[in-house]
């Protein structure tokens, strides 16, 4: 072999092994990425359990009214408030009844929704479907007004035959959710006098979970503003799981999202209510926004309070396997599913990616979040119960936004004042005096089980109500008993 041939050899055998050697560090370094990608997702974002044993805060409870079984069932009671300009109390059981509560706890059936004359068709569930949401106009007992004796229902039905106004963009038809509005003839009467319901809504749902949430009007607001009389509805993402049609951040569907709508307006699509003029996207929609939606990116917001004190409002929305969280709200407000869950990027059912956390400027993210495999908990967790609490009969609670998680029966607590940037970090367990001992809303379901000679309860499902009044309730679904918390 000449020279040349051994210098052109040797050059091809060096070149080889460089280009071979670059590319084995290539994928050395493509695989150390992957793996520092995957080390970054986890089911288990909080480093920190949540403190059991610190500042933590007890208050009393009296048993206030008991809810009547339904078939040996329980009642399942969803939310509770006090009539505008009156003295009775009315609950919404997810069975389809509307029950009022007088001030010193006579309970009496005022309307059922499963009544064929009112061709309702209702369908529920234990834990999501049904009778899901109550909100009474604030000028429901204010003679001569367009609201007087109005109030309104959100519920689930199996009568799907009519044209939805808003339909997914895919899923099985599960079933519809109808807001409708009701009127009494006298709004002082015991049991409901008034004609069959005017449907406002109806939504065709694509699966069978994250139906509708709570509805309410603001009780901060005043007659004659622009926010009075204004109706806020809570709606999930359409179920299944993942928001698999990724309904939340489309700005074209209902699904996903906190509405605002007059209902005693009529420029809505159907005619049926109205859109508030000063709704976020009213003057920006170029007819591929919906004009209803005043916030978006929720999955399964359960329950919204206002803070009396700056006007605050709050959402308290169900994660999916990791986060779950309480979020400030404002109007066009993107909170973040199912881009985010909670402060972290969603990767899928199994983790979060915790390498970035609350960077995106165009979100609005969680003040509160705690994890779901927190030692507290169950198999099974769920943010529900919220309130910022401003009032004087519960001392230990001034000051705080009140909280709890579902199915474990956890009352918690953070500053209302020094509000949290998310995280768990801040947040303090409160637990409930009963005879000598300190319980969670299990243990005192639990107790009321066996007293009652049931089954004890597996889970509390436990909800809130802060009435304008400034009395705090706590509704469940698992002994029919609504307690009234004290100091």
């Amino acid at each position: 072999m000449t020279n040349h041939k051994k210098k052109i050899n040797i050059k091809m055998h060096f070149e080889y092994h460089h280009v071979f050697a670059t590319l084995k560090s290539a994928i050395l370094l493509f695989l150390m990425m992957v793996g520092s990608l995957h080390a970054q997702v986890t089911n288990n974002p909080f480093k920190d359990p949540i403190e059991t044993e610190k500042d933590v805060i007890t208050i009393g409870f009296e048993e206030f009214a008991i809810l009547p079984d339904l078939e040996e069932e329980a009642a399942l009671a969803m939310d509770l408030e006090l009539e505008p300009g009156g003295k009775r109390y009315f609950v919404n059981d997810l069975h389809g009844i509307l029950y009022t509560v007088s001030q010193n706890g006579n309970v009496t059936e005022y309307l059922n929704l499963s009544d064929n004359k009112w061709n309702v068709d209702l369908r529920w569930t234990v834990l999501e479907r049904g009778f899901t949401g109550l909100a009474l106009h604030p000028d429901f007992n204010n003679a001569g007004s367009d609201g007087y004796g109005r109030f309104y229902t959100l519920l689930d039905s199996s009568n799907t035959g009519p044209n939805p106004d808003f339909t997914p963009e895919g899923g099985n038809d599960a079933h519809d959710t109808l807001l409708l509005e009701w009127k009494a003839n006298d709004a002082s009467a015991s049991q409901y006098d008034g004609g069959s319901p005017r449907e406002l809504i109806r939504m065709e749902q694509p699966f069978g979970n994250h139906n509708g949430g709570q509805i309410a009007f603001n009780p901060l607001a005043e007659a004659g503003s622009a926010e009075f009389g204004t109706l806020y509805i809570s709606i999930g993402d359409g179920g299944s799981g993942g928001d698999p049609m990724n309904m939340s951040q489309n700005l074209t569907s209902l699904f996903g999202k906190i509405l605002r709508i007059n209902p005693l307006g009529s420029n809505s699509n159907n005619g049926q209510y109205g859109i508030p003029e000063d709704n976020p996207f009213v003057l920006a929609n170029d007819g591929t926004i919906l004009p209803e939606i005043y916030v978006y990116g929720t999955r399964s917001p359960n329950r919204i309070a206002w803070d009396t004190n700056n006007g605050q409002m709050y959402v308290a929305d169900i994660g999916q396997n990791i986060v779950e969280e309480v979020s400030p709200v404002r109007a066009g407000a993107n909170l973040g599913w199912k881009e985010w869950e909670g402060s972290f990027r969603y990767v899928s059912r199994s983790g979060v990616n915790v390498s970035d956390p609350r960077n995106d400027e165009n979100m609005i993210f969680p003040i509160i979040e705690y994890d779901q495999k927190d030692a507290l908990f169950q198999s099974s967790v769920a943010s529900s119960g919220l309130a910022v609490y401003r009032d004087t009969d519960i001392p230990q609670l001034k000051n705080l936004i009140v909280f709890a998680e579902l199915a474990s029966g956890e009352l918690f607590y953070v500053s209302a004042d020094q509000v949290p940037e998310g995280g768990q970090d801040a947040i303090r367990r409160i637990l409930l005096k009963d005879n000598g001992a300190n319980k969670t809303a299990l243990d005192i379901i639990q107790a009321k089980n066996e007293s009652q000679g049931k089954d004890l309860a597996y889970r509390a499902d436990v909800r809130l109500a802060h009435t304008k009044d400034g009395k705090l309730f706590m509704l469940n679904k698992r002994d029919g008993v609504i307690r009234l918390l004290t100091e």
